[in-house]
C-alpha cells in the first residue's frame, strides 16, 4: 500500500485544536513534496451535521460534492488548498447506518451483527478508501473527534488499532493531543492530565508515538522529559502546541519544534526539505498590515463564533490580500431595530450579512441592510443574506411593503423568495426534484453549481472570469417572477445559473459595493488566495475607511 496512515487523538478535554494541529502538519508534510488528505471520524449519532443546531456544532462545511461535513474539514481545505469530499468525513451515524442497512440485506448472512468486527470493518473500510486508486495520497492524517474516554468513540479506537496491527508500524503512526496546563499559582506546568489521558489510551491497546502538548507556553524539556517517561515516548517525540495570535503561524511553530521532522523519520518518509517561503510571507503579512477595517457581521448565531468559522477566515483572508486588519464585530440581529441601527454600524466600514435557517432576527438583518443601502455602506449578503437584501430592495425601493420569502411568511401578497421545486442540475445533466415533505437533510441544494457573470458590474470586476462555480447550501430561491420589477427598479442579476433559470448574484450598482450571493463563497476562501468577493468587499471597506 502506498498511503501511510496518521491518527491523531485528543486527550483531557475537547477543543484543544486536535483540527488545526492535524492540518497544520499536514501542510508541512505538503513542503516536503508530500501528497497529503485528512480525514474527521466524528463519534456523534447524527448521520451528518447538516440539520444540527450551530450552538451545538458551529458550522457546517460543505464540499464541492455536497457533503455537509465537520466544520475541521474547512481547516483542512485552507491550510493544504485540496478540495475535500463525502470520503474525508464520516460520523458514528453515518456507519452504523450502512452496517443496519446491511444487515436489513441480508448481508451478513443471518450472524449475530457486533460493534467488533461489522462496526469497526466498517470504520476501517472508511479510512482505507481513501488509499485507493492511481490518485492515493502519500500520507492520510485521521482525527478521531471527541475526547478518549467517551463511550461513543470508542469502536472509532478499536478500528485504529486494529489498522496499526494490520498495516504495520512503519505505516502506521499515533499522535496524541493532550493538554498541560500551566498552574501560575506554581509557577509550573502540571503534566497529570497528560498521564491518565495517556494512560486511558493505553487502557485501550493504543500507545501514542508522538505526544503534542497543548499549552499556554512552551514546555521546558525538564518536563518533557517526565511526560516521555511516564507515558512512554522518547523524549524528542513530546512537542508543545502553544497558543499563538495568529492560526497561521502554527505549521511554523511545529517546524521550529521539529515535528514534521520526527513524523517524516518515524514514518521513513523520503528526506526532503521544507519549502516554507509562501507561509512565512502569509505570516509576515498578517503581522504588518497597512490599515484597518472594521466588518460587522450581522447575524443570530454570534455567541458561538465558531458558526461562522469560515466566513471569519474568509474576511480575514480579504484583509491580507488587501493588507489591512480587519477588525470583526459580531451584531445579534435580533437585536437590531430602526431606532438603534445607527449605534451597531455608523462607524463600521463594511456590513456582512451571513445564511442562516428560519424567521428568528430576520427583520433585523432586513433593517441592517436597509442601513447599508442608504448610507452607502459596502454591503455583502452570502445565502440568507442575499434573499434578505431582495426583501428589503422590494420592501422599501419597489414598494412591495409585505413582500418576503415563503420560508417565513407563505401568505404574503410577494413571495420574492420561494421554493423551487425543480432545477436543472449541470452536474447530472438532470431535472432536480426537491419533494417538500420529505427529511430535512434531504431537500437542499447542495454542493458546488455553474454560475455565469455578467460583465460590468461588481462580480465581473472581482472575479475577472465569465463562469464560475460555487458551494450552495439552501432551501429557497430568488422568484424569478419578480426579476423584471426589481430589475426596473436598478436591482442587477449580475451571477445567474448557465441558462438562466436561477439568480445566483444580485447587486445595486449605484453603490459602493451592495453584493448578495445566494452561495457561500467562504467556502473556498485560501489564506494565501482569498476569494475574488471578499477581497472586493474588503478594498471596498478599505476605500471608505480611508476616505
Amino acid at each position: 500500500m502506498k498511503t501511510k496512515f496518521i491518527f491523531v487523538t485528543g486527550g483531557v478535554l475537547s477543543s484543544l485544536g486536535k483540527g488545526l494541529a492535524a492540518a497544520s502538519l499536514g501542510a508541512l508534510l505538503q513542503t516536503r513534496g508530500l501528497s497529503v488528505t485528512i480525514q474527521k471520524l466524528d463519534p456523534y449519532i447524527n448521520v451528518d451535521p447538516g440539520t444540527m443546531n450551530p450552538f451545538q456544532h458551529g458550522e457546517v462545511f460543505v464540499t464541492d460534492d455536497g457533503a455537509e461535513t465537520d466544520l475541521d474539514l474547512g481547516h483542512y481545505e485552507r491550510y493544504l488548498n485540496v478540495p475535500m469530499s463525502h470520503k474525508n468525513n464520516t460520523t458514528s451515524g453515518a456507519i452504523y447506518n450502512k452496517v443496519i442497512a446491511k444487515e436489513r440485506r441480508g448481508d451478513y448472512l443471518g450472524g449475530t451483527v457486533q460493534v467488533i468486527p461489522h462496526v469497526t470493518d466498517e470504520i476501517k473500510a472508511k479510512v482505507l478508501s481513501l488509499a485507493e486508486g492511481d490518485d492515493a495520497p502519500d500520507v492520510a492524517i485521521i482525527e478521531i473527534g471527541g475526547t478518549v474516554g467517551d463511550i461513543e468513540g470508542l469502536p472509532f479506537l478499536e478500528a485504529i488499532r486494529q489498522l496499526r496491527s494490520e498495516l504495520g508500524r512503519d505505516n502506521c503512526l499515533n499522535i496524541h493531543l493532550t493538554l498541560v496546563p500551566y498552574l501560575k499559582s506554581a509557577g509550573e506546568h502540571k503534566t497529570k492530565p497528560t498521564q491518565h489521558s495517556v494512560k486511558e489510551l493505553l487502557s485501550i491497546g493504543i500507545q501514542p508515538d508522538i505526544i503534542l502538548c497543548r499549552c499556554e507556553q512552551p514546555i521546558p524539556d525538564e518536563m518533557k522529559k517526565k511526560i516521555a517517561l511516564f507515558c512512554n515516548v522518547d523524549q524528542d517525540a513530546v512537542f508543545s502546541s502553544v497558543d499563538v495570535s495568529n492560526i497561521y503561524e502554527v505549521p511554523l511553530k511545529f517546524y521550529e519544534e521539529g515535528f514534521d521532522q520526527k513524523v517524516a523519520i518515524m514514518m521513513r518518509l523520503p528526506a526532503r526539505n521544507a519549502h516554507l517561503e509562501d507561509w512565512e510571507k502569509l505570516v509576515h503579512d498578517c503581522a504588518n498590515p497597512k490599515g484597518k477595517v472594521s466588518i460587522a457581521i450581522v447575524g443570530k448565531y454570534v455567541e458561538l463564533k465558531e458558526a461562522y468559522k469560515s466566513l471569519h477566515e474568509a474576511l480575514i483572508h480579504g484583509g491580507i490580500a488587501n493588507r489591512v486588519e480587519v477588525e470583526l464585530r459580531y451584531v445579534n440581529s435580533e437585536e437590531v431595530t430602526p431606532g438603534n441601527a445607527p449605534s451597531f454600524f455608523k462607524d463600521c466600514d463594511g456590513i456582512l450579512v451571513p445564511g442562516g435557517f428560519g424567521y428568528r432576527g430576520v427583520e433585523g438583518k432586513i433593517e441592517a441592510i436597509r442601513y447599508a443601502r442608504e448610507q452607502k455602506i459596502p454591503f455583502f449578503g452570502i445565502c440568507l443574506g442575499m434573499q434578505c437584501a431582495v426583501i428589503e430592495f422590494a420592501r422599501n425601493v419597489a414598494g412591495m411593503e409585505d413582500a418576503n420569502s415563503e420560508e417565513f411568511n407563505p401568505l404574503s401578497g410577494h413571495k420574492v423568495i420561494y421554493l423551487m421545486t425543480e432545477w436543472y442540475d449541470f452536474r447530472t445533466q438532470a431535472v432536480e426534484k426537491r419533494d417538500a415533505g420529505s427529511d430535512k437533510g434531504g431537500t437542499m441544494r447542495l454542493g458546488a453549481y455553474p454560475c455565469k457573470i455578467l460583465a460590468g458590474t461588481h462580480a465581473y470586476e472581482a472575479y475577472q472570469a465569465e463562469m464560475v462555480e460555487e458551494r450552495h447550501r439552501h432551501r429557497y430561491e430568488f422568484n424569478n417572477a419578480y426579476r423584471d420589477e426589481l430589475g426596473v427598479k436598478g436591482m442587477i442579476f449580475s451571477g445567474t445559473a448557465p441558462d438562466d433559470s436561477l439568480v445566483e448574484i444580485v447587486e445595486i450598482p449605484d453603490h459602493p459595493w451592495f453584493v448578495g450571493c445566494q452561495f457561500h463563497p467562504e467556502f473556498k476562501s485560501r489564506p494565501m488566495k482569498a476569494h475574488p468577493l471578499f477581497r472586493g468587499f474588503i478594498a471596498a471597506a478599505k476605500a471608505r475607511s480611508q476616505k
